[in-house]
């Protein structure tokens, strides 16, 4: 990754991840980015939803990985940028960098793998 990191959150110009261990997800948080499947990438374009971006991410796996997970296969992977800066948005940060979506989005992302996110209700 190239960060800057005289801001916060870092700003990322070239994001590169590297896998020590997956446990399936299609929506991943890597501070300060999200990378999601090539499919759900796919499915958030066609949708029309606003509030981020989709961009390239270089992808590789750890000695440590390829050890837990012989043969294992990961997905292709897009760099999902969030744009979104309020609720007018599908996609948006809150002032700690939490990820919020709108219920339509969210709608969208219950339809693939996300076992582990945490889903919180709105508040008020």
């Amino acid at each position: 990754m190239r960060v800057n990191e005289s801001v916060h959150p870092p700003e990322v110009s070239h994001f590169h991840h590297r896998f020590e261990g997956w446990l399936g997800d299609e929506l991943l948080e890597v501070f300060p980015c999200f990378l999601v499947s090539s499919a759900l990438a796919n499915a958030l374009e066609e949708t029309r939803l606003v509030g981020f971006s989709l961009r390239d991410v270089e992808v590789s796996t750890s000695p440590e990985f390829q050890e837990l997970y012989p043969g294992r296969a990961l997905p292709e992977f897009r760099w999902l940028k969030i744009t979104g800066k309020d609720r007018d948005a599908d996609f948006w940060l809150t002032p700690d960098s939490r990820l919020e979506v709108s219920s339509r989005t969210l709608g969208i992302l219950r339809k693939f793998k996300i076992a582990h996110a945490v889903i919180e209700a709105p508040a008020g």
